[in-house]
């Protein structure tokens, strides 16, 4: 099987490669990864001209313009590369017979909901750069619409960390640099490891030499939990210090502050809470989730092994 994966200079382009070294995964398949060198993502053409002649029977689409407050300004590009450009793939799955792998955000959402969001909740992204994954998604399920012989999971992550930047590497290397930080504490989500985000894809689209049947869809991926920025900062300074880390903060020199405090270009949803009981239902319909090394670890757990990592690095 030829499998190809857009986007490999990203936290979860890489997490892709590590996953997919696995004898598992690489027995019988031929896999490709390309970034921005290989495939400029705003040309369509590009995009076309790899996907027919690598012919891909699963693409995996890391790749995204994630630069959420740049978006505001630089809407062209962000609807390129996160619009059309997963539309050309869905296009080429869809009339090809291929599987697709996307991956979209909690920003699709406008954050107002109290309880978690399902998959059939209504979308209404308060960012250009929500618009544009939601527009993305949109154009995808079209691609699909008319009895494709293709299938699709998108799946919805929320605060994405991995080999690259990120909230928490930030908020290490101030702590390393202040004396004190304020972290906003009333905007709610789940920290989602791309390496057990890269896991859960594996996992369901691969199945030895060939694609995995499932049920095409969105589907929310987020691990077990809920929290804020600021809890999150004070676990990864606690974590950090735990670890030997030499930091000039520690939790208690860490400050709670309202959104409304900290003004962006691009709003934020309040809540980015994601119900992830339709994929796992899928899962274990598939017989996967014990398969599964990091699926019942929660999110504070895998944050914690994260942050220890770091500090062996």
């Amino acid at each position: 099987m030829n499998i190809l994966v857009f986007g490999k200079d990203g936290q979860l382009g890489k997490a892709f490669q590590e996953q997919l070294q696995h004898a598992l995964f690489q027995r019988g398949n031929t896999i490709r990864f390309v970034g921005r060198n290989e495939c400029d993502l705003s040309d369509v053409s590009q995009i076309t001209n790899l996907l027919n002649s690598f012919k891909p029977q699963l693409l995996i689409n890391t790749a995204a313009y994630t630069a959420v407050d740049k978006a505001e300004t630089e809407s062209d590009l962000a609807f390129a590369i996160n619009t059309k450009a997963p539309e050309v793939m869905a296009k080429y799955a869809a009339s090809h017979g291929a599987t697709l792998l996307h991956f979209s955000t909690d920003y699709v959402f406008d954050g107002s909901k109290r309880g978690l969001y399902t998959e059939l909740d209504r979308t209404n992204p308060l960012s250009v750069y929500g618009k544009s994954k939601e527009v993305g998604e949109r154009a995808m399920l079209n691609a699909f619409f008319d009895n494709s012989p293709g299938q699709f999971a998108i799946l919805r992550a929320s605060w994405v960390y991995g080999d690259g930047g990120n909230f928490i590497r930030t908020i290490l290397r101030l702590a390393k640099e202040r004396t004190s930080l304020q972290v906003i504490d009333d905007q709610y989500g789940v920290p989602t490891s791309a390496t057990w985000l890269a896991e859960v894809g594996c996992y369901l689209t691969i199945d030895g030499e060939k694609p995995r049947q499932f049920t095409s869809g969105i589907y929310h991926a987020t691990p077990l939990g809920e929290t804020n920025w600021y809890s999150l900062a004070s676990l990864v300074v606690q974590s950090a210090l735990d670890a030997g880390q030499q930091l000039q903060v520690s939790p208690t020199a860490i400050s709670p502050i309202p959104a409304s405090g900290y003004p962006l270009p691009a709003p934020r949803p309040m809540n980015s809470r994601l119900s992830t009981n339709k994929l796992q239902i899928e899962l274990e319909r598939l017989g996967l989730v014990s398969k599964l090394l990091h699926w019942n670890t929660t999110w504070d757990e895998q944050v914690t092994a994260y942050v220890k990592q770091l500090s062996k690095n």
